[in-house]
């Protein structure tokens, strides 16, 4: 009796087209075979067969990844757009902020309480003063 393998992740099993490539890799192989071919039936004189073999290689092989390599179901293209986004686009370490209201909840009270401000006269300059201990130790002792 034959034996098949089914897998068991159906969603990874790609429909193949023509001679056991995807539709995927039937396009880049063509357009590589379209750049590479007449680059090397033009360039074979003028450079030889070796250096033109060589230099139509290395114009094919992006061609190439881009039909046949995948990492965790995504093509190169997926990649190498996630690194351009990653590194070009928002580069850098991405600082951690936030608001604390908490914190100005605490400084309106500190200043209504400590200082005797009311709420909208306080400036940044009478903010800057609240934290300076000097300054709150003087007031105390004016009986504010």
């Amino acid at each position: 009796m034959a034996y098949v393998q089914v897998p068991k992740d159906l969603t990874r099993v790609k429909t193949k087209v023509m001679f056991n490539l995807t539709k995927r890799q039937l396009i880049c192989f063509g357009l590589a075979g379209v750049i590479g071919v007449p680059f090397y039936l033009l360039t074979k004189g003028a450079l030889g067969t070796t250096i033109s073999a060589c230099l139509m290689v290395v114009l094919v092989l992006p061609f190439f990844f881009f039909a046949m390599y995948e990492k965790d179901g995504r093509p190169l293209e997926k990649i190498l757009m996630n690194i351009w986004r990653a590194k070009v686009q928002r580069p850098g370490i991405r600082v951690y902020k936030t608001d604390n209201f908490y914190a100005a909840i605490q400084q309106e009270i500190y200043d209504k309480e400590v200082l005797g401000i009311g709420e909208g006269q306080a400036s940044g300059k009478a903010r800057s003063e609240a934290g300076n201990k000097k300054s709150v130790k003087k007031r105390a002792a004016d009986g504010r």
